[in-house]
């Protein structure tokens, strides 16, 4: 029960961060925000689909692509807001 009770605070904290980014996209249209709105909201929605399993593991492959899918989106917001071309 404590495990589905924390996965639901970090699915919360991961969706509000997406939500403040997502406010930051809207006020500015930087795309480096989107990326991390959707990131934080995919890394949510992950956590909310473990309460919902029977048996949830996190070290399911299943998981790990999801996150990694998540942190591959930051990581090209970043090079691309690094090494992007300038306007």
């Amino acid at each position: 029960m404590i495990e589905e009770f924390l996965l639901g605070v970090i699915a919360t904290a991961s969706i509000t961060a997406g939500l403040f980014f997502l406010r930051f996209w809207k006020s500015t249209r930087d795309s480096f925000f989107l990326a991390f709105a959707i990131s934080f909201i995919i890394e949510g929605l992950n956590r909310i689909s473990l309460i919902f399993i029977n048996q949830p593991n996190e070290a399911h492959p299943l998981t790990y692509i999801v996150r990694l899918f998540s942190f591959l989106l930051i990581l090209v917001a970043i090079v691309r807001k690094n090494y992007g071309s300038s306007r």
